[in-house]
């Protein structure tokens, strides 16, 4: 058998190596088909921006910036925009058409807002000021950007207050109020209560002849919600209203009396209003308010008791808040009255020495006050004085008043002047 020659020493047997192919760097053969080739799609060209266009695209991103940073301000220095709380308010007349630099201006000037770039850019950011109303304003120190708007757009958001006007309030007094309860400055109240056009509006009947005429004795004593600055002129009209429904009322239940008076003194509204004023001031006890208008009617009424003057401390000192530089005798005024301001003849309100009723209402009566004058007590009365606790001794000849003066004085000295 034959037999295979050894291999040498060293030497390694060879492995069959694949089949070279027919080309360098050319693809096996493979038995499946080649795949297709997918086409590429077509590039879409790019629009090219005109000038205009670019222009257009930077302003936008411009302006996107340019709010960013306005809200980014906003936010980190929005605690900084008002001014401190003094607890002082601002009356001032808001001018017409300015801008958020003018606005912001206006405010700082007056330190409602402590820093006037930030202010102004708040505005700018948050609407303009084309919505701010003209006219007098009344804006307290310490309140933030947004508050303010809301009052110098006289917006529905801003808070209202109940403002409680006690009877005997003259028109001072309810515009001292008024501006405390931070509803409207007591100056533009003042203004707006003797305008002459809106007293005209309303119908409140007027005297040329007498000097300074206002809606004393029309504004009438209640509660009220009112907006924080509230248009003084609305305050006014609102007043007006409610008192002429309540004279509606009062002059149809007591038509009869009403009917007396204008055929005996010819007194109307005006009048009427004018004596319940004096009631109102001199009465402190409810029940004596009929005695008081008494009194008083029968001074006018009674041929016998001359001179026709009603002697009531309270007409003469409304003088020293209507006309106080008319008056010599209100200079220095505190508040009380002296026998120099009913002496003095250049006072017009002083029952002592004029005749008859004061030019106007010295204050605002409430509904009895009214009904008062309207339905008196049926008395002789011609004279009162004051007893203390607020009650009066009322008599109808002189020496009884004489002897009740002298009775009072004995007791107390310091008394207060008798009628």
């Amino acid at each position: 058998m034959p037999t295979r020659a050894p291999s040498s020493p060293g030497r390694r047997r060879r492995r069959a190596s694949p089949p070279a192919p027919s080309e360098a760097g050319a693809p096996a053969p493979s038995s499946l088909p080649p795949s297709p080739k997918k086409p590429r799609a077509p590039r879409t060209p790019r629009a090219r921006l005109s000038p205009r266009g670019r222009a257009a695209l930077f302003a936008i991103a411009g302006a996107v910036s340019t709010v960013g940073l306005a809200l980014l301000a906003l936010v980190l220095g929005y605690g900084h925009l008002h001014a401190p709380d003094a607890g002082t308010t601002v009356e001032l007349d808001w001018p017409a058409g300015l801008d958020s630099d003018e606005a912001a201006a206006l405010l700082a000037r007056h330190d409602l807002v402590r820093n006037e770039g930030a202010m102004a850019m708040f505005l700018r950011t948050t609407g303009g000021t084309g919505a701010f109303v003209p006219g007098p304003h009344l804006l307290p120190q310490g309140l933030d950007p947004w508050d303010l708007r809301h009052l110098l757009e006289r917006s529905s958001k801003r808070p209202t207050t109940r403002v409680t006007i006690p009877e005997g309030y003259h028109r001072f007094d309810i515009a001292t109020r008024l501006e405390k309860l931070r509803v409207a400055g007591k100056n533009a109240f003042l203004r707006a209560s003797a305008d002459p056009l809106l007293l005209d509006e309303l119908g409140i009947e007027r005297k040329g002849a007498l000097g300074v005429e206002s809606a004393e004795g029309y504004l009438f004593p209640a509660t009220y919600d009112f907006p924080l600055d509230t248009d003084p002129k609305e305050i006014v009209r609102r007043l007006v209203t409610e008192a002429d429904r309540r004279w509606a009322a009062l002059a149809t239940q007591h038509a009869a009396g009403f009917a007396s008076l204008r055929n005996t003194l010819g007194y109307g509204r005006r009048e009427i209003l004018i004596l319940a004023s004096i009631v109102e001031k001199e009465a402190v006890q409810a029940d004596e308010r009929p005695l008081i208008a008494s009194v008083f009617l029968n001074r006018l009424l009674d041929p016998t008791f001359k001179p026709k003057r009603l002697q009531s401390d309270p007409t003469a000192s409304y003088a020293c808040f209507s006309e106080p530089d008319v008056v010599p005798a209100c200079a220095g005024f505190t508040g009380k009255i002296t026998p120099a301001i009913n002496r003095d003849a250049k006072n017009r309100y002083s029952t002592y020495v004029n005749d008859g009723l004061p030019p106007g209402p010295i204050a605002n009566p409430g509904a009895p006050s009214i009904e008062a004058v309207l339905a008196p007590s049926a008395t002789k009365y011609l004279y009162f004085v004051a007893k203390g606790g607020g009650r009066h001794t009322f008599s109808e000849a002189l020496d009884q008043h004489n002897e009740a003066v002298r009775k009072l004085r004995a007791t107390s000295p310091s008394a207060e002047r008798p009628e």
